[in-house]
């Protein structure tokens, strides 16, 4: 298994069969170089969706298009996506799993917002969400976008993910002192990583504070296009 962050909220999971792109934004992303685009995308068989907003969609359709990549994701964005020229995937819904191959991947809520500016107007794409990856005998929570919720007491307790790849840069999202709090009050994680950081002044730009609320647990600052050491 490999996980590899491909900047701000996108990333790389290479495990059993399958190569998962999630919120995929290479093009225009500040922390992927134009040169490293191809390395990021080869050999992907799906694409993963959390939500509408530009920094997760923007490259979506034309991915789908030039590599015959399925969407999938929940119902109302992979329909629109879909309108817009997209391989349709599987367009599920919160509490749904999907197969992709080996791989299961159940889609859990997320708090935040989703929507997308089409013909100048945004647009509603159905709820954010998160989702639940299960491969080589390995549960991940991926996050996507979100604040601290409830939901999440019963997720770390009917899921039991051992890793978590957590939104914590602040400003749009938890930020680095709240992933920490989410993970140590809702989950058992052996090892967290942050993602939704470092890409603008904005967020966070170090997961100091979030390593430092986490005694015990393996925190690791992901490098782009490096995979990181579980």
């Amino acid at each position: 298994m490999k996980l590899i962050w491909l900047g701000h909220g996108s990333f790389r999971i290479e495990i059993e069969d399958q190569v998962l792109l999630i919120d995929p934004w290479v093009t225009g992303n500040p922390m992927m170089p134009d040169e490293r685009i191809e390395e990021a995308l080869d050999g992907a068989t799906q694409i993963l969706m959390t939500h509408g907003h530009f920094d997760h969609t923007n490259d979506c359709v034309q991915l789908s298009k030039d590599r015959s990549l399925p969407v999938s994701g929940i119902f109302e964005l992979v329909n629109l996506l879909e309108s817009q020229g997209a391989m349709a995937g599987q367009a599920f819904n919160k509490g749904g799993t999907a197969q992709f191959g080996k791989v299961s991947v159940s889609m859990v809520p997320a708090s935040h917002s989703s929507s997308m500016v089409v013909d100048g107007v945004a647009q509603y794409t159905g709820m954010e969400t998160g989702f639940i990856i299960r491969g080589e005998g390995t549960t991940i929570y991926f996050s996507g976008d979100t604040t601290i919720m409830a939901d999440m007491s019963w997720i770390g307790a009917y899921y039991k993910p051992d890793i978590g790849i957590l939104s914590a840069g602040g400003y749009y999202t938890m930020d680095m002192e709240m992933a920490a709090w989410a993970a140590k009050t809702y989950f058992d994680f052996k090892t967290v990583i942050p993602m939704h950081y470092r890409t603008f002044p904005a967020l966070a730009q170090s997961a100091e504070a979030l390593a430092a609320g986490l005694p015990g647990v393996q925190v690791i600052e992901p490098q782009v296009l490096e995979a990181i050491p579980l």
